[in-house]
């Protein structure tokens, strides 16, 4: 079928047409134009492989259910059928969000650790929503995602594979990112499948490196895929396996890897161990779930502090003291706020969100409460409300005030703090 040229209409399902404006580019399963509806911009990707009525009903389906979350750039309006191909139309990327294979390529970076790890807060939580909608993926690789380099925030695409679950539309992925029952066919992809992919692109985003790429496949000089079925399918290692060194990083190649595992705190490095251990590779029902990355995640951002430097290092709220990564300076042991299963370090730039604040709240993205300094006693810290809960407080000696919303509560040891709903915190050291 040929190209379609500018001012050409489609025809939409629910009536009315787009007006092709111009081609945005190409891929395998067909061409993504630049199209015009009511005067508002979308893209169209259109088909140019012949696809089934049922992978067609199923886009037609989840456009009715609508995106599980906002980080999906969900199918919005699917086109009628012309000479047996179709389209559908999304919304389009903003520019300032970048392909993730280019920070894979070191084309583009974060800005910051935070940045980075808002990231992989956005991608886990949007998957947890995306299965809890009783959906799999199954085709998670580095080409899903569009990421803000400033902030972190996360766009996912190519979400037309998108299936309910225990549903396949003949869809298996990328090799690399496949879990070994895929590569080995042993399985069709489904929740626990989009849960082994999710941890590698979890490790690729931390370490920029593959987890399962070390010595062994630097060694082969031409990938086969006998090959690719050896290393991601029937005896993948991990590259950090604590107990199998055959597959470590090799300098020169993965040094990203290499610099980078030694100064992510323990239960980081623990999550992933599991992941790509053998609990992960070989029983599929025991790998780390959506949830359990978000958990990790906020307690990573409630650990990673800016330095003096003007680096962001992380705090291990359980050791005697913490070294700056960057500058090598001593930090101490910071007092954190103890709140539920939360240990959040009281250092300046530091927030609190709902699911700090709030009894029962998984919201990690609205800010409560931030960590200020005294412009003019810099040693005098406080914690300002930033939300419309009144805090309780109670000082050492007993003496209680209420912090209201713009007021500051003095960090000190040993302060208790009465949070919205009844729950109970305080100021460690």
């Amino acid at each position: 079928m040929k190209e379609f040229k500018p001012s050409e209409k489609i025809e939409l399902k629910v009536g009315g047409s787009v007006t092709i404006k111009k081609k945005l580019g190409e891929g395998g399963q067909g061409i993504v134009y630049l199209v015009d509806l009511n005067g508002k911009e979308y893209a169209l990707k259109w088909y140019t492989q012949p696809y089934k009525q049922d992978f067609y009903d199923n886009l037609d389906n989840n456009i009715r259910n609508g995106a599980p979350a906002n980080s999906f750039l969900w199918p919005q309006f699917l086109t009628v059928w012309k000479e047996k191909r179709f389209g559908y139309l999304m919304a389009l990327r903003p520019p300032e969000y970048k392909d993730f294979y280019h920070f894979l390529l070191a084309k583009v970076r974060f800005a910051s650790f935070s940045a980075m790890i808002n990231a992989a807060l956005q991608i886990s939580n949007a998957f947890r929503e995306l299965h809890r909608k009783g959906y799999s993926y199954q085709d998670l690789n580095d080409g899903n995602f569009f990421i803000h380099p400033q902030t972190g925030e996360v766009l996912i695409c190519d979400n037309d594979n998108v299936a309910p679950y225990g549903t396949n539309l003949g869809i298996a992925g990328k090799c690399r990112y496949m879990a070994p029952e895929i590569v080995l066919r042993k399985n069709l992809p489904n929740n626990d499948s989009d849960r082994f992919s999710l941890a590698v692109m979890l490790f690729m985003l931390l370490f920029n490196n593959h987890p399962l790429e070390g010595k062994l496949i630097a060694g082969v000089p031409c990938m086969t895929d006998q090959m690719e079925r050896r290393f991601y399918g029937e005896s993948p290692i991990f590259i950090f396996d604590p107990k199998e060194d055959a597959n470590r990083p090799v300098m020169g190649i993965h040094a990203n890897a290499i610099k980078r595992w030694p100064i992510f705190p323990q239960f980081i490095k623990d999550a992933f161990i599991h992941a790509f251990g053998n609990d992960g590779i070989h029983e599929p029902n025991k790998r780390n779930p959506e949830n359990e990355w978000r958990k990790l995640f906020v307690r990573l951002r409630d650990q990673t502090v800016k330095c003096s430097c003007g680096g962001e290092t992380f705090i291990n709220v359980d050791a005697p003291e913490s070294i700056c990564i960057n500058c090598g300076k001593n930090l101490g042991k910071p007092l954190y706020l103890n709140v539920g299963r939360n240990r959040m370090v009281m250092f300046p730039g530091q927030k609190t969100y709902n699911c700090h604040t709030k009894t029962g709240s998984e919201d990690f993205t609205t800010v409560t409460g931030e960590v200020i300094q005294n412009k003019n006693k810099p040693a005098l810290w406080g914690l300002k409300n930033l939300s419309a809960d009144v805090w309780l407080t109670t000082m050492p000696d007993g003496t209680s005030m209420n912090v209201k919303r713009n007021e500051v509560m003095h960090i000190y040891k040993d302060v208790k703090i009465a949070f919205a709903g009844g729950l109970k915190g305080g100021i460690v050291g």
